[in-house]
């Protein structure tokens, strides 16, 4: 018996948050008496494989086949419920982003399992801890299901340290790509030169304050000083402004950078949800009434057009010094 961590991977790399998920896992495996089981869906996964293989899982169980290079929902979820079964996992857990609240539940539905997600945290009777009504109260959640499936929220958790390494086991991935509703027909992403957004030490984001998309340079000459991330508001993404792949809230991606410098939102609980956990809160508003200072460990009461090219210009003139 044991856990199963489903790893995530992008374009041949280890998604960082998965070591969080890992870290997160390994603990409900103690608290369970099992041992934690790592696996690795894709194809060409050799440097995700080596990225894992010293954190401390008895086994890897490695799906590399050119059938799943292009990633589908239904087919990951087949093949990783296919291992969870073979291995005899008492648990199966993933991060909870986007691609995990899409594999998750089916794998859930194929194993006949209660689910959580976003979980938080794990008690010591094996419940799961996890936010709910936009992050104002934290539920606590019992499965009663033989078998548990749980999306980790991978800000919630330090990553793993390093451990044993691995035992290697090769799987067999007997799916038809053909046999699905869906296919795959080609991706389209943000391509950019700034750290991805759920990874970033610093993140610098926006709202309907910055008035227009022709303004959006200006938070991006900051951004780019800090190499930081770029984040948004849901309004803004609405509006055409940005892609939805920036959206950070309750609707978007949750982050909790050391620094995350909100400019000219409000700070609705929506959007609150996906960042309040940040180490250090900056907010930049005219509007001293903000709800957003009730969050920030430092608030600027100023116009955005004045203030974010000043710090910008301070920023730059320290980093030349």
């Amino acid at each position: 018996m044991s856990v199963l961590i489903l790893v995530e991977h992008k374009k041949g790399s280890l998604v960082k948050a998965s070591l969080n998920v890992i870290n997160a896992a390994s603990q409900m495996a103690a608290k369970m008496g099992v041992v934690y089981n790592l696996a690795v869906i894709g194809s060409g996964v050799d440097a995700t494989v080596a990225a894992v293989k010293n954190v401390g899982a008895a086994k890897i169980y490695v799906a590399d086949d050119a059938k799943l290079a292009n990633y589908l929902d239904e087919s990951w979820a087949d093949v990783l419920a296919a291992i969870a079964k073979a291995s005899g996992a008492r648990a199966v857990v993933g991060l909870a982003s986007t691609q995990g609240k899409a594999v998750l539940p089916r794998v859930a539905g194929k194993l006949n399992a209660g689910m959580a997600s976003e979980v938080t945290g794990i008690t010591d009777d094996l419940h799961f801890l996890r936010p709910i009504y936009a992050g104002n109260v934290n539920a606590e959640v019992e499965i009663t299901t033989d078998v548990k499936v749980a999306s980790i929220r991978g800000t919630a958790f330090e990553p793993v340290s390093s451990g044993s390494e691995a035992a290697i086991e090769t799987v067999a991935v007997a799916i038809d790509p053909n046999a699905y509703r869906k296919k795959f027909v080609k991706m389209e992403e943000v391509v950019s030169d700034r750290p991805p957004l759920t990874e970033a030490r610093i993140v610098v984001s926006f709202g309907r304050g910055i008035k227009a998309k022709e303004n959006i340079p200006i938070v991006e000459k900051l951004a780019d000083t800090l190499k930081a991330a770029i984040g948004a508001t849901r309004v803004v993404v609405d509006a055409g402004m940005i892609h939805n792949d920036y959206q950070v809230g309750q609707t978007g991606k949750v982050v909790a950078p050391d620094l995350y410098i909100a400019i000219g939102m409000s700070g609705a609980i929506q959007h609150l949800a996906g960042m309040k956990d940040s180490k250090v809160i900056v907010a930049i508003n005219k509007d001293e009434e903000a709800p957003i200072f009730q969050v920030a460990d430092y608030g600027i009461v100023a116009d955005l057009f004045q203030a974010v090219p000043e710090m910008t210009e301070k920023i730059q003139a320290i980093k030349n010094a």
